[in-house]
């Protein structure tokens, strides 16, 4: 099964939802292959606290222990790649994905920003979903405006004819008033049964978190 984790833009606990789902799936006896497609900020050797480092430690695999394409400034990749003078081709990205994961049960692909983040000036992460036939687990922040967000991200993918798998809000740094309620609003605004929110816990508790995604999962793949 292939997912994308995407989000309703950056920043929203991406890599945190990944890591977990990765460590869940795991302890349930999957096999699960965890990737960043593409990341910026990376300067010199991959390090520690890069997202596609993290996800690697999360599912111990031998390859790929870092980001498919790491590109050296912290902007979006269309302009990180201009600048730099890497070259991202999209058909060559998702074959390199696709190799990646041909032989785990479960591929989990973290996107970059949001779904329409551009990864060329071309195709963007919701062309790279639909390139795989993945589904989509969004990621949104448990805070104000998040409805809003949430809501585009899913008639997006709606649009684009690409699954949702679920939408997961992720603990705000400072929580308002609407945090702990954007959930089930959005699961009646939206209609989708799939909403969940997962409070940022330590390592390695965070598995708890995920356990009703698996649950969502095992609806879409069977057997789980």
């Amino acid at each position: 099964m292939r997912i994308l984790i995407t989000g309703t833009g950056a920043g929203v606990g991406k890599t945190w939802v990944g890591q977990a789902l990765a460590l869940a799936l795991r302890s349930s006896g999957k096999e699960v292959v965890a990737i960043k497609a593409v990341e910026t900020g990376c300067y010199g050797p991959p390090g520690e606290r890069e997202d596609g480092v993290l996800l690697a430690q999360a599912t111990g695999q031998s390859h790929p222990t870092h980001a498919i394409f790491r590109l050296p400034e912290h902007v979006p990749p269309t302009l990180s790649s201009d600048r730099s003078g890497i070259t991202i081709d999209f058909d060559g990205l998702v074959l390199k994905i696709e190799r990646c994961g041909e032989t785990a049960e479960f591929l989990l692909v973290e996107g970059t920003g949001g779904l329409l983040e551009p990864v060329t000036w071309e195709w963007n992460m919701v062309d790279v979903a639909r390139a795989l036939g993945a589904c989509a687990l969004v990621v949104a922040v448990d805070r104000l405006g998040t409805i809003n967000h949430t809501l585009l991200t899913l008639s997006a993918l709606e649009l684009a004819g690409v699954p949702c798998a679920g939408v997961v809000l992720t603990t705000p740094a400072a929580a308002d008033h609407s945090t702990g309620t954007n959930a089930a609003a959005i699961a009646q605004l939206s209609g989708l049964d799939r909403v969940a929110a997962a409070p940022k816990s330590a390592y390695p508790d965070r598995t708890d978190a995920m356990r009703t995604v698996v649950g969502w999962l095992s609806k879409m793949h069977a057997p789980l």
